[in-house]
């Protein structure tokens, strides 16, 4: 559906801020941690399985929202997300425990995560299939300012009201982004009644989307490779605060300082777009991340690194993740013109659901040192890197997003 260019701008940013949902209730609460665990008395590790069951939230619910958006259309499956999201928030104030923080994280994230999924399928919806690497870059545009503003947010709400009141601080924002939703947003996609909710339809869907070459190469291997990024968001609290002893001030500085590569090369990424194809870019980025990443992990086990050179390879890292993640997504997705709701929803699920994985051996090994980081960051990048490689030669014809004047590459 092409839209005026008066509509554009304002779509583009009501689908960003819906995607900041996810984002902001991850991010805001990480320089909490500490604050959290001593009102639960628990440890800091064991405070980040709550990250991870949101993780886990987020995988499982994109594939029960695929269906349901293309079967309702987005708004109505949005609506009921955004109030489940509000309830399980107002819950997290009464946890009394770190396993009730850690269920009613993953409540949460399955009301949260389709703001995220509603927001990527609107994307076709709303734009041009050639379009969607450039449209998904600005997205993240709005997505990034979570990394810049939430945990500083996160430090002045912990510090000065305690941390329940990050919950109703969310609360109330997911509050105000229905009420935009509903008064404000078009609906992108109406209601298809042909879309079956019985359970054997769905998972034929799924296995259908799956079967495409070009889906399941560049959605496994966008997904190992992201999952660096929640690696880093989930270890950054023990990392910064823990092993480099740096104060919650600090952290929300660091963090934000960080989230700098990844926004930015975003933005480079739409610069490229004019001269190169997404999967140069693509292929480009892992090409840079993978050894970085192991040269983190052979300067982790030789004690070669202090905070300076920490901070450097990690925004290098996080920088080409910046490049990467919307060129993985749009190639991943352009293949489908049907049940595009459905591709997104599975696209999400591999790329939430390996990365939850990863980021939960944080947790798990209730490790204070770098080791667990560095080496679940060089796993992952080297395992994108391989699928990229091994399932290229599956793809018939690589069929591409690209503005006009891009050249793609023989395979």
């Amino acid at each position: 559906m092409s839209q005026p260019t008066h509509n554009r701008v304002l779509i583009i940013v009501i689908l960003g801020a819906l995607s900041t949902i996810s984002p902001f209730a991850i991010d805001m609460y990480l320089p909490a941690f500490p604050a959290i665990a001593a009102a639960l008395g628990t440890s800091t590790a064991k405070v980040s399985l709550s990250l991870s069951s949101y993780f886990a939230g987020m995988a499982a619910a994109q594939l029960f929202y695929g269906p349901l958006l293309d079967r309702f259309g987005r708004k109505l499956p949005l609506y009921a997300g955004l109030l489940l999201f509000i309830a399980a928030s107002v819950l997290c104030l009464f946890a009394r425990n770190v396993e009730s923080l850690i269920a009613l994280r993953f409540v949460q994230a399955l009301g949260g995560c389709a703001a995220g999924v509603a927001a990527m399928a609107m994307v076709r919806d709303f734009f041009p299939a050639k379009e969607t690497a450039k449209i998904i870059s600005l997205l993240i545009l709005v997505i990034s300012a979570s990394p810049l503003l939430a945990p500083s947010a996160g430090v002045f709400v912990a510090a000065h009201l305690g941390w329940q009141w990050v919950f109703i601080v969310l609360s109330a924002f997911v509050l105000l982004m229905l009420a935009i939703t509903a008064w404000v947003l078009p609906e992108g996609h109406e209601p298809d009644r042909s879309i079956s909710l019985r359970p054997g339809p769905i998972l034929r869907n799924y296995i259908s989307v799956l079967r495409e070459p070009q889906f399941l190469t560049y959605a496994l291997s966008g997904a190992f490779a992201f999952s660096g990024l929640l690696v880093y968001v989930a270890s950054s609290p023990i990392v910064f605060m823990e092993v480099f002893h740096v104060s919650q001030q600090q952290f929300g500085a660091i963090f934000a300082g960080l989230s700098v590569g990844f926004i930015g090369s975003n933005q480079i990424n739409v610069l490229l777009l004019r001269k190169f194809t997404s999967e140069q870019i693509f292929r480009a980025t892992l090409l840079v991340e993978c050894p970085v990443a192991l040269l983190f992990l052979v300067g982790t086990i030789n004690g070669w690194f202090g905070l300076p050179a920490t901070l450097v390879l990690l925004f290098i890292a996080l920088s080409a993740l910046g490049l990467g993640f919307p060129n993985a997504a749009a190639l991943a997705l352009v293949p489908f013109d049907h049940n595009i709701g459905s591709a997104a929803a599975m696209l999400g699920f591999l790329q939430i659901g390996v990365a939850g994985v990863a980021s939960a051996s944080i947790g798990v090994f209730n490790s204070h040192t770098l080791m667990p980081v560095t080496l679940a960051l060089a796993a992952t990048s080297w395992i994108g890197l391989a699928i990229l490689l091994l399932g290229k030669r599956r793809i018939p014809q690589l069929r591409f997003v690209e503005e006009k004047d891009a050249h793609p590459l023989g395979h």
